[in-house]
């Protein structure tokens, strides 16, 4: 133990001191994250734009109207604006939430993953583009994703130490996770099974409502999806 310091308070100010230094840096590292996403988003989108434009391009010529499916759907996606200025929006959204849900579970701060690209695609399937509507889902979304996120950092920290690929020069104290990986829904529906598989009667019964839940919102969906590919089929002819 160190020497108490002779002036009363000190230790507490500089305690204090390092305390805001640290938000300050924190603060810092959050502004210039977003605003480097906005600036390399814009980048991205002009450097996409062409690839996408010379897929279409090709596709149209060679196909001559034939029905042909490609799985290279992330260059079209990627050059349509919605996506980044949806993105935009929704990263100040998600620090507001991140710190807001660390009382009941968040554990993730999510600079690395502020560019929410596990998100902002899905739905721009799913609105069809209406800008809108993707930031109102995507910000109901966003807590699901960083409650997921945080419930699989022990078995991703786990795995990462397993096979060699922890980050040097980190704590071991520290976990590693994604904050927007895909399938939040699923993640938290695994957590359910788990917590069944001890045998708590409360554990099974939430596990089978969320089954329940989980079935209804795929079956609601797919009707949506094929109602939609109606309206398109029907306006195509």
């Amino acid at each position: 133990m160190g020497t108490p310091h002779p002036e009363p308070n000190v230790e507490e100010l500089k305690s204090w001191e390092l305390v805001i230094k640290s938000w300050l840096s924190l603060g810092l590292t959050a502004g210039v994250c977003l605003e480097l996403f906005s600036l390399i988003g814009s980048w991205f989108i002009a450097a996409v734009e062409p690839l996408s434009q010379g897929i279409t391009n090709v596709a149209t010529k060679r196909l001559q109207g034939r029905k042909f499916n490609i799985g290279l759907d992330w260059p079209f996606i990627a050059g349509r604006a919605e996506v980044w200025a949806c993105a935009n929006v929704l990263a100040p959204i998600m620090l507001i939430e991140a710190v807001l849900l660390s009382n009941v579970g968040n554990g993730i701060l999510p600079l690395a993953g502020i560019i929410a690209m596990g998100v902002t695609p899905a739905l721009l399937v799913v609105t069809r583009g209406k800008l809108l509507r993707m930031i109102i889902f995507g910000s109901l979304l966003l807590p699901l994703f960083l409650l997921s996120g945080t419930l699989i950092a022990p078995f991703a920290t786990e795995l990462a130490k397993g096979v060699g690929a922890f980050p040097e020069g980190v704590s071991q104290s520290q976990l590693i996770t994604h904050s927007t990986l895909e399938g939040p829904v699923e993640k938290l529906f695994g957590w359910a099974i788990g917590n069944a598989t001890t045998g708590d009667i409360k554990a099974i019964l939430g596990a089978l409502a969320f089954l329940v839940f989980y079935v209804g919102i795929f079956a609601w969906y797919r009707k949506q999806m094929i109602k939609r590919n109606e309206e398109y089929a029907a306006n195509a002819k």
